[in-house]
């Protein structure tokens, strides 16, 4: 897309740069969930951090439990403030320095080390990183208007999900080593002499995704305007909480965003969970070390670009809506399918498969069924966010932006702790990671019907 065109879609007074700016915050911050929480270090804190690994899911779902309950509690807050403070860019510079310092220090999560330490620098770097979201997502009425807002949502979404591409492509072929080879997918050493046994290829996307995102969020600071400087930061946090409280009280005249915000709280919780879990349960079922995990994620992500460039048009000719509930569908099929699949079965035995195996990357039946229901994944879970958050856009004006995506996040994480809880207890009383995983069909469900009652707009009156 040209910068002529993006100056088109953009609202009127914000220059193609500052779009493209704001854009590219999506980009700079996708590789930490791409390869540190997803597809790399969360695989390898499960199967190799320690000698048991059912625990080690456990406890990485407990981590994202812990980080869910604060950035629930403390981002409605945060943005009712950031409404009467006006700027936004300051707030994320703060959590930026949060985020990329907690992602320097799991370069010391070594094998046998205690995971206390690992565990914690990831929430850290979990909250900084949703409360910068609450403050990019918020600066959206302010550059794009309602008619584009939802295509260049999904834009920016497919640009994140491919810089997380790009940094996974770098680790899986140029850092990642098969351990009893001590060789790379392309044959070759290591790159910065990193030894795979010590778990280093794992190690190293924190540093990775951290120095990532403190290049690429310059573009934001520089080119994208913020709001005007509002009240002082004391009386800012007064009036925000104040008015953090009436907006509370005001949704109970305005159904249609409660309905919204309840729907997207519980397929959040299931999309959450689906992403937080979904590697380390592969990395479980079959003995996926970093490169099978990594190739995996690659294509993930790149169904996931396509998935976002097709859902731009659809976001603008049918609405995000529309949008939303073709992609909770997906989901929905591709959890069923990844929950139903086990050596020498899919869809809970209904069709057996073969357990030979033809040796290389995704050698069994299983294996390969697994990266089927994947490319569902990949196409439906960019969109779902994406549209989700521009369904929101649509429905508020700037002034109450920030206070909306404040309460956004919070529908987003509020229950969230419920779907790694489950999935945790789940896992506890069965000893089966397949039955946590199957609590995830529950929120999905639920999401997805209430969504179908609630407007759209969800501010439209009846």
């Amino acid at each position: 897309m040209t910068l002529d065109r993006i100056r088109d879609d953009a609202a009127p007074n914000v220059p193609a740069r500052g779009v493209w700016g704001w854009m590219l915050f999506d980009w700079a911050a996708q590789p930490f969930f791409t390869v540190v929480t997803t597809f790399i270090f969360g695989p390898y804190f499960v199967a190799r951090l320690t000698e048991d690994p059912v625990s080690a899911q456990a406890a990485w779902s407990n981590m994202a439990t812990v980080s869910a309950i604060v950035i629930a509690l403390l981002s409605p807050v945060l943005g009712a403030i950031a409404d009467e403070s006006g700027r936004r860019k300051p707030w994320i510079g703060v959590f930026a320095v949060i985020k990329i310092a907690s992602l320097f220090m799991l370069w010391f999560a070594a094998p046998g080390s205690p995971i206390l330490y690992p565990a914690l620098f990831m929430v850290l770097a979990s909250i900084a990183a949703e409360f910068s979201i609450v403050f990019n997502d918020s600066m959206m009425t302010r550059i794009v208007d309602r008619e584009n807002v939802g295509k260049i949502s999904n834009i920016a979404w497919g640009l994140g999900y491919l810089g997380g591409m790009i940094v996974l492509i770098f680790v899986v072929l140029c850092l990642s080593a098969n351990p009893q080879t001590g060789k790379t997918l392309l044959g070759l050493d290591p790159l910065f002499g990193l030894d795979p046994a010590k778990g280093e290829d794992a190690r190293i996307t924190g540093p990775i995704s951290a120095v990532w995102y403190l290049v690429f969020i310059l573009p934001m600071f520089f080119f994208t305007p913020d709001a005007e400087r509002g009240l002082p930061l004391a009386k800012a946090v007064r009036s925000g909480l104040g008015e953090l409280a009436a907006t509370l009280r005001e949704l109970k005249h305005r159904r249609g965003i409660v309905k919204f915000l309840v729907a997207r709280m519980l397929y959040q919780d299931g999309v959450n969970g689906l992403l937080i879990l979904g590697g380390a349960f592969a990395a479980g079922m079959f003995g996926w070390a970093t490169m099978e995990i990594g190739v995996y994620g690659i294509i993930l992500n790149v169904v996931a670009i396509f998935g976002c460039w097709a859902a731009g048009g659809i976001d603008r000719r049918f609405g995000s809506k529309v949008t939303v509930t073709l992609s909770l569908v997906m989901l929905l099929s591709a959890t069923l399918g990844m929950v139903s699949t086990g050596p020498g079965f899919t869809l809970f035995g209904l069709v057996p498969l073969s357990t030979a195996d033809s040796g290389g990357l995704f050698g069994t039946a299983a294996e390969k069924a697994y990266i089927l229901y994947g490319l569902l994944v990949g196409l439906s879970f960019g969109p779902v966010q994406a549209s989700s958050r521009s369904y929101l856009a649509r429905s508020v004006s700037p002034a109450e932006a920030g206070r909306y995506f404040g309460i956004y996040a919070l529908s987003g994480r509020a229950t969230s702790f419920m779907a790694t809880l489950s999935f945790s207890l789940a896992t506890y009383w069965t000893g089966s990671a397949r039955a946590g995983m199957a609590t995830l069909l529950v929120f999905l469900i639920a999401g997805l019907l209430l969504l179908l009652a609630t407007p759209y707009p969800a501010d439209r009156k009846a």
